[in-house]
């Protein structure tokens, strides 16, 4: 059996039991935050559990190393429709320790995608497109300043507004401990 029949395998005796309804809330975030997050699997639960967040306290966003790659990109879009259209009213940016974001090399990755088949000439294609898929794949010094930019970036978004808090958090994958990087009360 392959992994989608046993998700779904699984999906139907979920909704047949009435499973689902323990996680039935609304569109609109109870804590009226928004959760900008890496999508590292040793936090697709600690993040918020750490936090004493629960299904439906906020939105949730995750990718990888939990940062605004592009200002118009989808994660900045998601924020603000966060923010203009479902309640939410503070924004946290959290990044973690032993974040393999952070130590990615453009070169090894990709060599990995030519070897499963991308040719080299979409990189060439890129570059000539104006598109630095080097930078675009490169990882960030320290986690910290890669919280700091990132808020930074949503802080002084020409479509965010000034009123919204913006925080800054590092959370260890081993344990939980958050530590606070940016205090958006301070800054807003």
């Amino acid at each position: 059996m392959s992994l989608l029949n046993d998700l779904l395998e699984f999906n139907e005796k979920f909704v047949e039991s009435g499973a689902y309804k323990k996680f039935t809330t609304t569109k609109s975030p109870d804590k009226k935050m928004v959760l900008v997050s890496c999508m590292d699997t040793r936090l697709t639960e600690l993040s918020t559990k750490a936090l004493g967040l629960k299904n439906g306290d906020i939105k949730h966003i995750q990718n990888a190393g939990g940062m605004i790659s592009h200002p118009y990109g989808s994660t900045m879009r998601s924020i603000l429709v966060a923010v203009y259209m479902l309640g939410a009213d503070e924004v946290v940016i959290m990044g973690h320790h032993d974040c393999g974001f952070g130590a990615l090399e453009p070169g090894p990755m990709m060599k990995e995608m030519e070897d499963r088949g991308v040719s080299p000439e979409v990189f060439h294609t890129l570059k000539h497109s104006g598109i630095d898929i080097e930078e675009w794949l490169s990882g960030f010094d320290t986690v910290e300043e890669s919280v700091s930019e990132n808020v930074g970036k949503v802080r002084q978004h020409p479509l965010m507004v000034s009123d919204v808090p913006v925080h800054g958090l590092v959370i260890s994958p081993d344990d939980g401990k958050v530590d606070l990087i940016v205090d958006g009360y301070k800054n807003s």
